[in-house]
């Protein structure tokens, strides 16, 4: 996922962005525990998508919190 496409969307939609990978990379891993997952980079993507939602979202809530003090 492009960061670009990440800061379009508000705090719910990432929220729920999350949500979404985070629950997917449990799947993936469920699959990896059970050898199932053959292509086992897409844990690691998954992974680097959340750090980027997470990433974002602080940035956002930063953001906010400057302009509520300032």
């Amino acid at each position: 996922m492009d960061p670009k496409e990440l800061r379009e969307k508000s705090l719910e939609e990432l929220r729920e962005e999350e949500q979404r990978l985070r629950r997917e990379l449990f799947d993936l891993e469920f699959k990896n525990g059970t050898r199932q997952l053959l292509d086992t980079a897409s844990i690691t993507k998954a992974k680097r998508d959340i750090a980027r939602v997470l990433t974002v979202l602080n940035e956002k809530n930063r953001a906010e919190k400057a302009q509520a003090s300032a």
